[in-house]
């Protein structure tokens, strides 16, 4: 009798078949209406397996052994301990409360600490910028309190800690080695050349730099271009692996108005006289500095003019810099301080002697910074803009003279001679050194035109 059902099924389900293939669409429509009608033939379907709620249930276990069999609760719960670390900047308006706020630390008897030790007062409080790092428990209570900070033209910092150790807080002052390291950086013009640094986040040093070495060769107030572009390579001081000011340019790609300008920072032995230079080896630092004051104008040029005191037709036989009080002054070249002094309508005023019969004068100054005797080098600070002796409003008075004439110093500068090209013998290494700069800068500019055209 099961062979019959079976016979019978089969049948049935190769007629259906044969139908589905001979009228699909009537199939479809078919389907179609008993979907719409709530599927209410699907109950006439019969059940052709077995319920499964009627199916008995069985229950099966093995054990798995924990990956964490050896360790217990305790061992999770008294394992080692972590820290935290935050670092920040110094502010000038700090309090020990808001500066280890700021680091993330909640620890009342550290902000006390900091209150009322002399050595923590003198070295953290009211000293804008200096580097501080705060190491914390979980908890966020103070294990390690530490700032750090160089002098000027220093090759050691200063490390001053504050350490948590059985519940009673001391001091440790250290003097250290500097690092010096390397960064690599670049910026597209688009509205200034400062708009252009600030985005490449260079330090204003750096910038500065860069400005001093191409000034005699791009007009960086009238002959900047949107689309101009620079790379440069430039020196890092570190303390700790963290950085905490910058040296010197090392060397630099400056791309104005389609002209490509380069210049290398080249020292032969620490005892040489380092200068910059082209990729080429060609010299293009001129004995003289192009002026004493950092951006400045011409307030009034080596030619005749009616005298601001006096009101008197006459030959102004100097060039006056126009600058706000106490801007610095430095020395235009290397050379001997013959006066520093106060003299008649000049009143604060300095003489530099540069050999060849080359002679400087800076008058009007607020302050000087030299002696008598001093020898001074190309870009030294010697003083401060001001308006001491016969001046109307602050400023430099600056002249240049040779053999005891006085000569338009903006002409004289122009006019000085460049450094000496590479020696022969120094030939070999300063090669290597422009290629390995070559690259480094052709590397940031495409980086920089990569990112210009996305």
């Amino acid at each position: 009798m099961n062979n019959g059902f079976i016979t019978a099924g089969s049948l049935v389900i190769r007629q259906l078949v044969n139908t589905a293939q001979a009228h699909p669409k009537r199939l479809a429509a078919a389907l179609a209406v008993m979907l719409m009608t709530g599927g209410g033939a699907a109950f006439a379907v019969a059940e052709l397996g077995p319920n499964p709620s009627d199916m008995p249930v069985q229950t099966v276990e093995y054990p798995v052994e924990s990956l964490a069999s050896d360790i217990s609760i305790a061992d999770l719960v008294d394992g080692p301990g972590f820290s935290l670390y935050r670092t920040d900047e110094v502010r000038s308006n700090d309090t020990p409360e808001s500066l280890l706020r700021r680091l993330g630390v909640a620890d009342p008897a550290a902000a006390a600490f900091i209150r009322s030790n002399a050595k923590a007062r003198s070295a953290i409080i009211g000293k804008a910028g200096r580097q501080i790092t705060a190491e914390t428990t979980p908890s966020h209570e103070l294990t390690t309190l530490t700032v750090r900070w160089a002098g000027e033209n220093s090759d050691v910092f200063q490390r001053f800690s504050i350490r948590k150790a059985d519940g009673k807080f001391d001091t440790l002052t250290e003097f250290l080695p500097l690092t010096r390291g390397t960064r690599l950086s670049g910026g597209i013009i688009r509205s200034s050349l400062y708009a252009a640094t600030d985005a490449a986040s260079l330090p204003d040093n750096v910038s500065n730099q860069m400005v001093e070495v191409f000034a005699d060769k791009i007009d960086f107030r009238r002959a900047l271009r949107a689309g101009d572009r620079f790379s440069l390579v430039y020196e890092t001081l570190e303390a700790d692996g963290e950085v905490l000011g910058t040296g010197r340019l090392l060397s630099a790609e400056f791309r104005n108005n389609g002209k490509t300008h380069e210049a290398l920072w080249f020292q032969d032995s620490p005892k040489d006289k380092g200068a910059y230079y082209n990729f080429a080896g060609e010299s293009g630092e001129r004995s003289y500095i192009g002026s004493p004051v950092k951006y400045t104008r011409v307030s009034s040029a080596f030619a005749m003019r009616v005298h601001p005191i006096h009101k008197t037709w006459s030959a102004h036989k100097g060039t006056d810099l126009a600058a706000p009080q106490g801007t610095p002054v430095r020395t235009v070249g290397d050379g001997l301080v013959t006066f520093a002094g106060v003299q008649n309508g000049y009143g604060n005023v300095i003489y530099i002697d540069h050999g060849n019969k080359h002679e400087t004068v800076y008058a009007h100054l607020s302050r000087i910074a030299v002696k008598q005797g001093a020898r001074v080098g190309k870009g030294d600070e010697i003083g401060a803009v001001g308006q001491t002796g016969w001046a109307t409003g602050p400023h430099l008075h600056f002249e240049f003279r040779v053999a005891g004439e006085q000569r338009d110093p903006l002409a004289m500068v122009a006019e000085s001679e460049t450094s000496k090209p590479i020696s022969r013998q120094a030939r070999a290494k300063f090669d290597n050194l422009a290629n390995s700069m070559r690259l480094a800068l052709n590397d940031q500019m495409l980086m920089l035109e990569t990112n210009a055209n996305q």
